[in-house]
């Protein structure tokens, strides 16, 4: 592929460019970038598709929400992202310049031909490889600083205070733990439950590079599905058991063994590569995606992190890689297990019961420690303060009061002082039929930007030095091109009905009576539109117009009054142009060069 071809023309076309373009050269405007209106409707089309596959067949387990960007300093304190959130900067000491310390150490080597990974190296490795390589700026050859971590998030202040901190989120997800209980109480206290979201988030990224690939603001699409440790079989597997995808598995990455095998899900679970089958359900429907945006399976894989690779929050992960032609192997999603780290923490740190229940097998019988308080006593003590030190001690877990008070003979409640006398303990037997736990969470996590991109990469076709741009009819951002085959009145006025017809009834269309129809198929050819209709001399004789298929220029006649139909049968139930014409009984109009 000619990538600067391709470039142009993804910005000549307005599908995106880079953001603050009259601003261009001042340092702080990277890693932005703005989708035209071409841009635009193929990313809703991208993300329609992920709901398609993702939620909409699941909708009795797996919801979508919408949460806060800006969220309060507490929330990643909890979540570990204010500690571990970081990546690796090292600066120049003569220019100044700062690069991300992995990145440069990568780029630099490869000139070299050498090949290192850098992944899960700490800052000590790192500076070590720049020091052993003698590693310079790449822009003025100067000496490099020691290498430091930096902290990825976006900070704020909420409100008129400068003491109430927040942060930009750098993922849906927090969004949706620290919702979970509400959920979980409205979807009727079900386990297994997914919630999803889709929206933007940032990441102060320390020197974005290579466009869509890597941003400060981009698109997320997560779900969040929390399960029964106990029980982690997926009642949906059975479906997608045959399903096809290559992965390099964790033992193959250790040896630096790094070409896919190819395997079924069923053989994936069999062969224990995923800690569970939630995690091979969400890599399935990940690589049947992958193929519904046009990405075959041979240019795509999942690759195991390491465990000294893997986000603080990760037990097991996978990335879902895609060949790129210009930046080679990118990743598109990430699959982690992230067993019940992030409920447990918010628990922890809100004050909140954020478990669930589960039904026993057999209920079981169970001792408690009760404390009842000793009105008497406490009143000789507090007086008229007693109903609230009662009140207090309704609040306390009456291990932590017993324990106390049978190893330092008193507790302390605030300012008050609990004696052994002021309280009575009973041990009761109860049965028990439920019990408590933390739901464990699988997570597949989506950049939509980077979709977007190896969605055009892949569709991008040169034939004969014209574009051609072969994107899923479901996903072109316009559906239909309506072209009249002359400019005159009788020809126009019926091509402006079709696209009222068309466009009422859902249809992107795009109206051009000006030029050639030779080269307006070409125009419309090269922005992806799949099907065009043209109106010529037979339709003013008996309402008919040619339907003309984008990849294989073959076209067929149908009445007007049939268009909606056969378009919605061609774009999104897939059916091709031949088959509509065999149900139809219609001759195809095979392509020549006039057509």
């Amino acid at each position: 592929m000619n990538y600067e071809r391709f470039l142009e023309f993804i910005i000549e076309k307005g599908f995106f460019w880079p953001s603050f373009d009259i601003y261009r050269g001042r340092a702080e405007t990277g890693g932005f970038y703005d989708y035209g209106p071409l841009g635009t409707l193929l990313k809703n089309n991208i993300i329609n598709k992920w709901r398609s596959i993702f939620i909409y067949p699941y909708q009795d387990f797996i919801v979508e929400i919408e949460t806060p960007i800006v969220m309060p300093r507490i929330v990643f304190e909890a979540s570990g992202h204010l500690e571990h959130f970081t990546d690796y900067i090292v600066e120049c000491l003569k220019c100044g310049r700062k690069y991300r310390a992995d990145h440069l150490i990568e780029e630099e080597l490869e000139k070299r031909g050498i090949r290192v990974r850098t992944e899960g190296l700490n800052e000590n490795e790192l500076y070590e490889l720049i020091t052993k390589y003698e590693l310079k700026c790449p822009h003025c050859s100067g000496d490099l600083s020691n290498v430091r971590k930096f902290n990825l998030l976006f900070q704020t202040i909420i409100g008129p205070y400068s003491e109430n901190i927040g942060y930009l989120r750098p993922e849906t997800a927090q969004g949706m733990f620290v919702s979970f209980s509400r959920i979980y109480e409205l979807q009727g206290r079900k386990i297994p439950l997914g919630i999803a979201q889709i929206g933007k988030v940032a990441r102060n990224e320390i020197s974005p590079r290579q466009g869509l690939v890597r941003l400060r603001e981009f698109t997320q699409m997560e779900i969040e599905l929390f399960f029964d440790p106990k029980n982690p079989k997926c009642p949906y597997i059975k479906d997608l058991e045959q399903v096809k995808l290559r992965i390099i598995p964790e033992d193959k990455v250790k040896k630096g063994a790094l070409e896919p095998i190819e395997l079924t899900v069923r053989e994936l679970i069999e062969k224990g590569y995923v800690v569970n089958e939630w995690m091979a359900f969400f890599m399935a429907l990940a690589t049947i995606f992958l193929n519904e945006l046009g990405v075959p399976l041979d240019k795509q894989a999942f690759i195991a992190k390491l465990p000294e690779e893997r986000a603080h929050y990760a037990t097991q992960a996978f990335d879902q890689i895609v060949k790129s032609e210009r930046f080679g192997w990118i990743e598109v999603s990430g699959h982690a297990y992230r067993s019940d780290y992030d409920l447990s923490r918010h628990a922890q740190y809100s004050g909140q019961d954020l478990t669930v229940e589960r039904k026993l097998e057999k209920p079981v019988e169970i001792e408690e420690v009760r404390v009842y308080p000793n009105p008497t006593k406490i009143k000789e003590s507090y007086g008229n303060e007693a109903s609230k030190v009662m009140k207090l001690l309704s609040q306390v877990n009456p291990k932590d009061l017993v324990r106390e008070i049978e190893i330092r003979g008193e507790y302390l409640l605030g300012n008050y002082t609990i004696r052994r006398d002021m309280i009575f303990i009973k041990i009761e037997k109860r049965k028990l039929s439920t019990e408590k736990y933390i739901p464990h969470v699988v997570e597949p996590s989506f950049g939509v930007d980077r979709l977007v991109y190896v969605t055009l990469e892949n569709a991008f076709t040169m034939i004969n030095d014209k574009i051609l741009l072969k994107l899923p009819p479901d996903l072109a951002p316009i559906k239909v091109a309506i072209l009249p085959i002359v400019k005159k009145y009788e020809y126009t006025d019926i091509g402006k009905k079709i696209q009222k017809i068309l466009s009422r009834s859902g249809f992107t269309t795009f109206y051009d009576d000006d030029g050639s129809i030779g080269s307006r198929y070409s125009k419309c050819d090269e922005i992806g539109i799949p099907y065009a209709i043209t109106i010529d001399e037979k339709t003013l004789i008996d309402d008919t117009v040619t339907i003309r298929d984008r990849d294989t220029k073959r076209q067929i006649r149908v009445h007007i009054d049939h268009l909606v139909q056969i378009l919605n049968e061609l774009i999104y139930e897939k059916k091709g142009l031949k088959q509509i014409a065999e149900s139809m009984n219609l001759q195809i109009i095979e392509y020549s060069h006039s057509s």
